[in-house]
């Protein structure tokens, strides 16, 4: 499981100033020893040592290649070695499971799709964390031609959960209740987990290989069958040796609306969501006879079709929706200032519609201040697949986490 040891001082030191150099080399490799200490700001022979422990492993390997505006012999620079080394990335989402065997540069090798049935009223169908045992060992027994060295797992879900220690309180569709999932994966494979909240780790895919990538400071709001966010704060997410999860779905919007699923009145959940939007447009139907969602079955894709076709009720409850969300995102940039808001949703089908009401909403509501050149940009990805996972595992190589359990082999 992710639990995070504690090291002494100089443990941690050497822990951090290895995942600084793992990053360099991976962001501007090939990259030279010299240039390495320069950005590094690590002295040479420091430098030396740890670059000599990751030849070693095999994490490293030095290439020629001609530095810019040099035109005398090729430097020797250093690579990321990443070809030999495996790990698991795993998405849990309500009735599928997705298994995908990556190598760490993050490039996918093999990955499967499978069922994972949501249980019946009565069911007693056994436990989900014995399906999910199961379903790893297969993949592996099915994919074992394939495997190299297996570093790590990394998974991703919806619901309530304790990243550190990989237990998770609440899924939704599933009788869950505080499966030990890091914990009992972790006995069985002998690899260290890392299991976090599927939005968090989307954000947090986004600031390493996609559209936040290289901004310090962000917000990344997801609309879906739920609503929630993600936040990148000096470059790191936000909470997430915890609940890192912004639980904005459940802030009450209108204390006298319609009541939450968690008991309360009027949140943002109830007026944002997917459902809750294809459930206004359909009371408003009968009355907006002239639309052509009359003519159509209702559903997210049709909807954002009509509202590109200019059709006024798809429009209004898409805008509708946009406001809500600026609303709470105008709390949000007051409080993180970010350089920038990423939505991720099936509604960016209808960006052009969703995205205005969204941004005047913020910059009517927030400090101009930090509003003004505030960047509002949809996801890179659509769905993230477990690119998500993927970002755990490069986080926790950046972070030195897990290279230190590479590196002590």
């Amino acid at each position: 499981m992710n639990q995070e040891s504690q090291p002494g001082h100089i443990d941690q030191i050497k822990q951090t100033n290895a995942g600084v150099v793992y990053r360099l080399i991976d962001q501007h490799g090939p990259i030279s020893r010299i240039e390495l200490s320069k950005r590094a700001q690590l002295a040479p022979a420091s430098i030396t040592k740890i670059v000599r422990e990751m030849l070693d492993a095999h994490l490293v390997q030095e290439t020629e290649f001609q530095e810019p505006g040099s035109r005398g012999r090729p430097a020797i620079g250093l690579v990321l070695d990443t070809d030999a080394w495996h790990y698991l990335a795993m998405r849990i989402q309500p009735g599928q499971l997705t298994l995908t065997l990556r190598d760490l540069s993050s490039r996918a090798l093999q990955e499967d799709r499978l069922p994972l049935p949501l249980p019946l009223p009565h069911d007693s169908a056994q436990p989900l964390l014995q399906t999910l045992q199961e379903q790893v060992n297969a993949f592996f027994v099915r994919h074992q031609h394939k495997l190299e060295r297996l570093t790590a797992i990394a998974i991703t879900l919806p619901g309530l959960l304790h990243a550190p220690s990989g237990v998770v309180h609440r899924m939704p569709g599933y009788d869950v209740q505080d499966m030990p999932l890091g914990e009992t994966l972790a006995a069985r494979t002998g690899l260290p987990v890392f299991v976090q909240h599927d939005i968090s780790a989307w954000t947090l895919a986004e600031a390493l290989f996609g559209a936040s990538r290289g901004a310090q400071d962000v917000i990344q709001i997801v609309i879906g069958e739920t609503v929630g966010a993600g936040v990148i704060s000096a470059g790191h997410l936000l909470h997430k040796s915890g609940r890192a999860l912004v639980e904005i779905g459940h802030t009450q919007i209108d204390p006298y609306g319609e009541q939450c699923y968690c008991g309360n009145h009027g949140c943002l959940e109830t007026v944002a969501s997917i459902g809750s939007l294809l459930q206004l447009a359909a009371q408003r139907l009968p009355s907006q006879p002239e639309s052509v969602l009359n003519h159509a079955p209702l559903t997210v894709q049709s909807l954002c079709d009509a509202a590109q076709q200019g059709d006024r009720l798809a429009r209004d409850v898409i805008a509708g929706v946009g406001h809500h969300i600026g609303r709470m995102l105008a709390m949000m940039v007051n409080i993180f200032n970010p350089q920038r808001i990423l939505i991720g949703s099936p509604l960016n089908l209808a960006g052009d519609v969703l995205f205005p009401a969204v941004i005047n909403t913020i910059r009517q509501q927030a400090l101009p201040a930090y509003s003004q050149t505030l960047q509002l940009t949809p996801t890179a990805f659509a769905d993230p697949g477990t690119l998500g996972a993927a970002a755990l595992i490069k986080d926790a190589l950046y972070g030195g986490t897990l290279l230190v359990k590479l590196l002590q082999g």
